[in-house]
């Protein structure tokens, strides 16, 4: 064995690791990316379910724009005020006070209640029925078709088919948004948690029509607007909506509504 040749090669690689070690070490300061600390710690306070439901491209993306200025504080609908709490101590900003938001089905259209036009077997998709023959099986064309497009997208296991109809646990709803943007009759919206009185239907067909193919429809009656005194009930299109903003919970509305979808 040759001493001297295992020595070179030594020298040889202990020299290429340490020309490799001061290039390395050159690089790192010339591309160094400063790291905003505030993004850091904004991102340390989100939850990582990267829902989407911020509008931004991830917990990350949002923890961005927060610490730019872009994106409220309370600009997490899954942290809510916890979350939005601790960012608002990291932006020196007092905390928003809002109440929590849940996801509301504005349909009461079971099976028990609704007509069918045929029974469907295949495969469960609101979107893909949109182009099946009645655009579903029910009679209605307004109300929840019942296929689970909004199950599907649910990352907090909230929604569930049940008897025909999708359901939200409030308990369970983070206010994601995601059943929103995946109803493609666009059936679901975000109400305060609070919220004791909401109409539960979306038709906007007469009155006859209406019957015709549900007996849990409104029919454009106008008696729950009619009996509000604080005006939180407006009547468009032959169908009611209450202004969460508006309505103090008196409770005459659902009294008075001659089909009880209001509740």
């Amino acid at each position: 064995m040759n001493l001297t040749a295992i020595l070179t090669a030594a020298a040889f690689i202990g020299g290429v690791g340490l020309i490799i070690g001061i290039l390395l070490t050159i690089a790192g300061k010339v591309f160094y990316v400063k790291v905003d600390e505030k993004v850091v710690a904004v991102r340390n306070c989100l939850p990582g379910n990267n829902c989407g439901g911020c509008g931004f491209p991830g917990c990350d993306g949002l923890a961005e724009a927060i610490a730019k200025g872009e994106a409220p504080v309370d600009g997490c609908p899954v942290g809510g005020s916890p979350v939005a709490g601790a960012i608002s101590d990291i932006m020196g900003v007092a905390a928003p006070s809002g109440e929590r938001m849940v996801a509301f089905v504005k349909c009461s259209g079971t099976c028990d209640k609704t007509s069918f036009q045929y029974h469907y077997y295949g495969n469960m998709d609101c979107w893909q029925m949109l182009v099946a023959t009645g655009s579903g099986e029910k009679g209605c064309q307004y109300g929840c078709m019942g296929y689970g497009s909004c199950v599907a997208v649910c990352p907090f296991d909230a929604i569930r088919i049940q008897n025909g109809r999708a359901a939200v646990d409030p308990d369970k709803c983070k206010a994601c948004g995601k059943c929103l943007n995946n109803c493609p009759r666009h059936l679901i919206e975000l109400v305060p948690v609070s919220a004791q009185y909401r109409v539960r239907c979306s038709s906007h067909d007469k009155g006859k029509a209406v019957k015709a193919v549900c007996r849990a429809g409104c029919i454009g009656c106008g008696l729950c607007a009619k009996n509000c005194e604080q005006s939180a009930i407006t009547l468009t299109d032959n169908l009611a909506y209450i202004n969460q903003e508006l309505c103090i919970g008196c409770g005459k509305c659902a009294e008075k509504c001659p089909v009880k979808i209001i509740g």
